[in-house]
């Protein structure tokens, strides 16, 4: 306005504004007390009631607090103005005060979205903390091929190389089955005894009510006492272990007490004094338990020739001696106490006696059953390098993570360059072992001080290349996340050094935040012209680029990865600053849809608030926490369940018989996401109702959210009401976690107790998983028929129905299969008009299979597999339709892609076949697709690349029958190719 004023140069107009100077400030600071009590209105409604009653103090208002304010949209000039109210013509807060009858407006919206809407300045993905590999296929084929060729020695390290590079992948599974082999293949004790407690660790044991750290599960995989045993059996891993043997375990040579005083002075020719107490040994016998003491009692040393012998300095007690005493006539501990035998090695190690200080290791080793006497013990064991004794320490302390990660006593032996020193004097520091303690402690906080310095006890470990890009790159990230970035930078740029491509991204987003934009772009603008590009480049190309070009990069990346979340983040958010809402829920569902994560979710809810779709957001919202009960809402500001409070005062309120009908509702109409909201909302009223827990896993398991499913299952086993309830839960996860057989044994004990629907369920499903021949189909038959007269609700019914109808269709009973999925559609299971289809299509009526499905897309919230499903059963133009649908839905889903291969392949266009495939592996390297191209490539004479693709496709999966049929042919073939 003084820019106008200056401009026209008028005296009256300097005089009207003058006038107006007084109104213009008034209106300014009324704009400005609106604020801010729009600010505290939202605070206020965001507090607690205990917090609001809370007093606080009331201080004068201050101009350079004013100034300062994040909460204030005025310019900090006009605040200025503002606050100097002790000059002329500036109103008072009392006269603003007064005068002011506007009354504050404050909308839902704004209650629910104290801190705004999203803007994409503030959007960034993360820099993945694992390896990436440029040209991932041929990392895999490389890897099975030094399988193939190396050592027994070096197989287990090559599986924990394995476990790295698919860590990118997120299949629990896979990396199981990794840590599995590595296990298998360990050589050493330590290995061993960290692969064993990772192994349990991935199933999160720790959080069972009632475990201890050292129960075993009953195979050799897992054992605490198997793990400590030295020698190399990979064939016997999976064996049953002998931890409930019921044999002696001790071989001993008994002997009382009395018959060890019998032993006269007579029958010693050597009398050890300490102190004023003696104890008579045979010479020949102590001299014979080490060199040393051979040479001194029977060599040049002066002792030799003496009958007494002094030990008082020495550091062994009477007690002990006597210990030593008996060993040397025994060969064995006795009835020595712990205290004793810490004697005894602390002598066994002076003396070099090793048959001694093997016996007193194992013997103290057994001894460790928990934290408290791990912590103790571990000091000891170190100082006198008793291997087997800081193994069974290192046992507890890591089958206890993460409950004691960030206690002291635990960060003195692993967190310190010092105690990875001692560590490694008896063996017992490596990669392996930070590898997985890092891992532990990024779970955790990606932040903290303790991952900081396991990573950088990680990097001391690292002697391979691909370990000290692992080391650096993970590093880097944690850096980068604690806003370090010239330190980070430092650690990507050495990372990349070491091979690893994709820490040049590390390098350009720590330039980026450091002012360089135009060098972060040059550096990923490098990596797209040099190598082949992937979705990630284009990706983080976008952050470094403006307008148009950003959003084509994004569109890029999607177009090279679909799985990628980050581009749809950023095109949802743009439309959302373009006031186009339902634009951006319609970007946000397409990512939603086949990729459920908490921020995505998130995301959407903001903009259904926004919308005011209050019911869709406490949707969101509910299911968001199912996958992250301490989720906190607004980049950590806010926690989520508050959230849900704010909400609630603007949704309708549901009674338990509302909850159990919604939950009906949106299960038979596939809707998971509704039906995991239901759920929680059911637990939130009564957090102890153990099937609640038991379906939230089950719909967290369709949703491929396995992590946030086995702690659904966990919490099921931790509120069960019943025995036969928890060993059904306990089953299910041991099944998950891959343990049939074990699974299978709960099962069968559940049912001992009480015959229930799950217990019967849980065996026929076990069963039912392998080829099952006649007389195993009729099994699993019964168990299904036993489980169905049990009671039980209408969801679990109908999926109990629909198994059963799966069985007989395999026995060819196609119209008792069909009875089965009519009455799992009266029961309102909705999934089971996909078996109903199939029936129809057996029986040569794809028009009516066709239909069936058609009537399962019209119900589901979910239709990728229906339409996936339906292709099979329409002429090729249709079927191409509905897979093109299918993969627009989930392209994750990997058997469109084969088809269209197929039909390429049948057409004789070859080479658009294979590249049909290749567009697919790049984001999803799926063993039948892998498999499926190198056949192609055989087809074609391309012999080495049809191997690649096996040796890769056997890295996933060495034991897939078909592809080890091919890759036996086509290494035959590359021999000789006229075969």
């Amino acid at each position: 306005m003084s820019t106008s004023t200056d401009n026209e140069g008028g005296q009256s107009q300097q005089q009207q504004q003058q006038q107006q100077q007084p109104n213009l400030a008034k209106s300014r600071f009324v704009n400005l007390i609106r604020q801010y009590s729009l600010q505290v209105s939202n605070t206020m409604r965001g507090l607690k009631l205990k917090d609001r009653c809370k007093i606080t103090q009331v201080h004068a208002f201050n101009p350079s607090d004013t100034s300062t304010s994040t909460t204030t949209t005025s310019s900090a000039t006009t605040t200025t103005k503002v606050a100097h109210q002790g000059q002329a013509g500036y109103p008072t807060i009392s006269s603003v005060l007064s005068n002011s009858v506007d009354p504050i407006s404050v909308t839902p919206a704004e209650v629910l979205l104290p801190y705004g809407l999203p803007a994409t300045d503030s959007l960034e993905p993360p820099i993945d903390p694992f390896l990436k590999s440029i040209d991932f296929v041929e990392s895999l084929a490389e890897l099975y091929r030094r399988v193939e060729k190396g050592s027994y020695f070096d197989k287990s390290l090559i599986y924990l190389e394995q476990y790295c590079l698919l860590s990118g992948l997120g299949d629990p599974k896979l990396l199981r089955r990794c840590l599995q082999s590595a296990r298998q293949h360990a050589v050493d004790v330590h290995s061993k005894v960290v692969l064993s407690a990772w192994l349990r660790y991935e199933r999160r044991e720790d959080e069972l009510v009632g475990t201890s750290a050292l129960d075993c599960i009953g195979r050799n995989l897992e054992c605490p006492k198997a793990a400590l045993a030295h020698g190399y059996d990979p064939n016997s891993v999976f064996d049953h272990c002998k931890c409930f043997q019921t044999a002696n375990e001790s071989s001993e040579v008994g002997i009382s007490t009395e018959e060890e005083l019998t032993i006269s002075e007579e029958d010693g020719n050597v009398c050890f004094c300490i102190g004023d107490e003696e104890v008579y040994c045979s010479r020949g016998k102590i001299a014979a338990l080490s060199c040393p003491l051979k040479a001194m009692l029977c060599g040049d040393f002066s002792e030799s020739e003496k009958d007494r012998i002094d030990f008082s300095h020495v550091g062994i007690s009477r007690d002990g001696m006597r210990a030593v005493k008996f060993f040397s006539q025994y060969g064995s501990l006795g009835s020595s106490s712990p205290n004793v035998v810490l004697e005894l090695l602390c002598f066994a190690n002076r003396f070099c006696c090793e048959q001694m200080k093997c016996a007193c290791d194992n013997y103290l080793a057994s001894l460790v059953s928990d934290i408290d006497e791990a912590l103790i013990l571990i000091d000891y064991a170190l100082e006198e390098r008793a291997n087997i004794l800081v193994a069974s320490c290192l046992q507890v302390l890591l089958r206890e993570l993460p409950g004691y990660l960030y206690n002291s006593k635990v960060m003195n032996v692993f967190c310190s360059y010092e105690g990875k020193e001692r560590l490694t004097v008896v063996g017992h520091a490596s990669f392996l072992l930070y590898y997985f303690l890092s891992e532990v402690a990024m779970e955790d906080n990606m932040t903290s001080n303790v991952t900081i310095m396991l990573l950088e006890r990680l990097r001391e470990c690292a002697t391979e290349r691909w370990q000290k890009a692992l080391a650096l790159h993970r590093l880097g990230c944690v850096l980068l996340d604690r806003k370090e970035y010239k330190d980070a930078q430092s650690c990507f740029e050495a990372a990349a050094e070491a091979g690893h491509v994709y820490s040049i991204a590390g390098v350009a987003r720590s330039k980026f935040k450091q002012g360089q934009r135009f060098m972060a772009y040059e550096l990923i603008s490098s990596l797209i012209s040099t190598y082949k590009p992937a979705g990630w480049m284009y990706q983080e190309r976008s952050l470094y680029n403006l307008g148009n070009k950003k959003i084509a990069d994004l569109n890029d990346a999607t177009n090279l990865d679909p799985t990628l979340s980050f581009p749809y983040k950023y095109r949802a958010v743009a439309k959302l600053e373009e006031n186009h809402i339902e634009a951006a829920i319609l970007e946000i569902n397409r990512i939603a849809g086949f990729k459920v994560s908490s921020d995505c979710l998130e995301l959407r809810a903001w903009f259904l608030i926004a919308l005011e779709d209050y019911e869709s957001a406490m949707r969101d919202i509910r299911a968001l926490l199912t996958l992250e009960p301490n989720y906190l809402m607004f980049q950590g500001k806010m926690r989520g369940e508050h959230l849900v409070e704010l909400l609630n005062q603007h949704v309708q309120q549901w009674s338990p018989a509302d909850c159990w009908m919604q939950l009906y509702d949106r299960w038979s109409s596939v809707d998971d996401i509704g039906s995991l909201a239901v759920i929680q909302q059911m637990l939130i009223n009564d957090p102890g109702k153990s099937v609640l827990r038991f379906r939230q896993s089950l719909l967290l398991l369709r949703l491929n959210c396995q992590k946030a499913a086995m702690r659904s299952l966990r919490l099921a086993r931790n509120h069960s009401g019943s025995k036969y309830e928890r060993l059904v839960y306990e089953g299910w996860i041991l099944y998950d976690t891959g343990h049939r057989e074990e699974a299978l044994s709960k099962a069968e004990e559940s049912i001992s107790i009480q015959r229930s629907f799950e217990a019967f369920f849980l065996k026929a499903y076990a069963l039912a998983d392998s080829t099952l021949d006649p007389e195993a189909a009729s099994y699993v038959v019964q168990l299904l028929e036993e489980a169905l007269r049990c009671p039980s609700d209408g969801l679990r019914k109908g999926q109990a129905l629909n198994n059963l109808g799966s069985i007989y269709v395999d026995c060819g009973k196609l119209e008792l299969a069909a009875d089965c999925y009519v009455s799992a559609l009266k029961i309102k299971h909705t999934r089971a008009h996909q078996g109903l289809a199939r029936v129809y299509h057996l029986k040569n009526d794809r028009r009516a299979a066709y239909d069936e499905m058609t009537k399962l897309i019209d119900k589901a919230q979910n239709k990728a597999s229906a339409y996936e499903k339906r292709s099979e059963y329409c002429d090729r133009d249709l079927a191409n339709n509905d897979l093109s649908m299918a993969s627009q839905l989930d392209p994750l889903r990997t058997y469109p892609y084969r088809y269209r291969a197929a039909v390429l392949m049948d057409d004789q266009r070859e080479n658009e076949a294979v590249e049909e495939l290749t567009r697919a592996i790049a984001f999803k390297p799926d063993l039948q697709m892998l498999n499926l191209r190198a056949a192609f490539h055989e087809s074609m004479g391309d012999f080495s690349s049809a191997l690649r693709d096996c040796q890769a496709a056997l890295c996933l999966d060495q034991n897939h029958k078909d592809t080890l049929d091919l890759y036996n042919r086509t290494q035959t073939q590359a021999i000789d190719p006229h075969t």
